[in-house]
């Protein structure tokens, strides 16, 4: 195979040491391996970014394995081109398995032009990345924490979940406040109902008539408290990342425009992509392809075999179906036409999957042409499938033995 780069290096990395190939030239037109092994601690990887500089190494690849890889990129960004590959596709030969072989395996297809880097963003951007999924994470383990609460009630005969549609809301908490400190009037305790659930109090006093126990207290205020302390965090985390985005609030605000995002989508958007996705993604395809959104493309002999989607960026992803849950519960939107015209066809998943595709590609287009979204209304579908569906409508009436004649309605004056 042809060389491209004359002098690069693969690394093999793990979580204490990795292996290090460089190729530099040798006489007469040849290349010359030299592998070295180096520990993960700050002062070794210097010692290997030296090492890589006096063989005049222009070019790094290394996998993407865990998170390991970072400390190493923070001492080479700037430094080399660094490549992060997907393990996936630079898979070794069969009963070569080695570190070494791992790392000069690396070398050489850098060498020859046959890796491509994955995507990553600037280090202000990786930093409210790290932010908005941490954000996330809290926000999951608040709805875990309010599961096991459900778990406890259910466990104290207490069905308050089958009567109020959250548990969470502000006549719940207050009950369960009021439980904890000791009430056990259930008519009191039901006359605590606020707004339309004062409607359900007759409901509510056999729903909180239960077995409530001591340990059920102790578990239950341990649990309030702890989802107060994520609403405290997430509150904090949201300020610091609205105050690291807020040079970027006009593209918020655009993607704010579409139907299911709302300003916590759009900030993980903008953490994840950037406000102008276009150096990395030259089209809207190539980022649906990286986020794991579009079909898959596996196919043999002329058959399609299958068109599963691929994991892609798992935040981003689960992003644009949250976004996907939301447009498909608009009113008079095309997301929501598309949804329920795919739906009876395709299932709630996969029509769900497309609809956070359609999601995807307005974003690239409002982040690249700066513009809002666009509503296209709920009979775009239907007017672009005009034709096809007048035959579809004729041909079913002719089967059933009717005869039929288009005449258009004259256009009222």
């Amino acid at each position: 195979m042809k060389r491209i780069l004359e002098r690069c290096a693969g690394l093999d990395v793990h979580k204490k040491q990795l292996t290090a190939c460089r190729l530099v030239p040798g006489p007469q037109n040849t290349t010359v391996s030299e592998v070295r092994t180096f520990g993960t601690m700050t002062k070794e990887l210097l010692a290997l970014v030296d090492w890589l500089k006096q063989g005049g190494c222009t070019h790094v690849a290394m996998e993407s394995t865990g998170v390991f890889w970072k400390p190493v990129f923070n001492l080479l960004e700037g430094e080399f081109e660094v490549l992060l590959v997907n393990p996936r596709e630079v898979k070794q030969v069969p009963g070569r398995k080695t570190d070494a072989g791992d790392a000069e395996w690396l070398a050489e297809l850098l060498q020859c032009g046959l890796l491509k880097g994955s995507f990553i963003p600037p280090a202000p951007q990786r930093q409210v990345r790290d932010l908005t999924r941490y954000r996330t994470t809290l926000v999951q383990e608040r709805a875990r924490i309010l599961n096991r609460l459900q778990k406890v009630l259910e466990d104290a005969n207490i069905k308050l979940a089958s009567v109020v549609s959250d548990i969470d809301g502000v006549s719940a908490r207050t009950m369960l406040q009021t439980i904890l400190a000791g009430e056990t009037d259930v008519k009191f305790l039901a006359g605590l109902a606020k707004g339309r659930l004062r409607e359900k109090r007759a409901e509510l006093e056999q729903a909180l008539t239960g077995l409530m126990k001591e340990h059920h207290r102790f578990l239950i205020a341990e649990h309030l408290s702890h989802m107060d302390y994520l609403e405290e965090a997430i509150a904090r985390v949201s300020a610091e990342i609205e105050e690291r985005l807020r040079p970027f609030q006009l593209e918020a605000e655009q993607l704010d425009s579409s139907p299911g995002i709302n300003l916590r989508i759009a900030e993980i958007i903008l953490a994840e992509i950037g406000p102008n996705p276009f150096p990395a993604f030259e089209d809207a395809d190539h980022l649906a392809s990286w986020v794991g959104l579009c079909p898959g493309n596996q196919q043999s002999a002329g058959k399609r075999l299958s068109g599963k989607t691929r994991k892609g960026c798992a935040a981003l992803r689960s992003a644009f179906v949250e976004a996907a849950h939301g447009a498909a519960r608009t009113k008079d939107t095309y997301l929501s036409a598309q949804y329920h015209s795919l739906v009876r066809r395709i299932g709630k998943k996969k029509a769900l999957i497309a609809v956070a595709h359609s999601i995807l590609i307005a974003v690239y287009h409002i982040l690249t042409r700066k513009e809002p979204y666009r509503e296209l209304g709920p009979r775009y579908l239907d007017d672009l499938r005009r034709p096809q569906r007048i035959r579809r409508h004729v041909r079913c009436l002719e089967q059933f033995g009717f005869e039929v004649v288009l005449k258009p309605i004259p256009a009222a004056a």
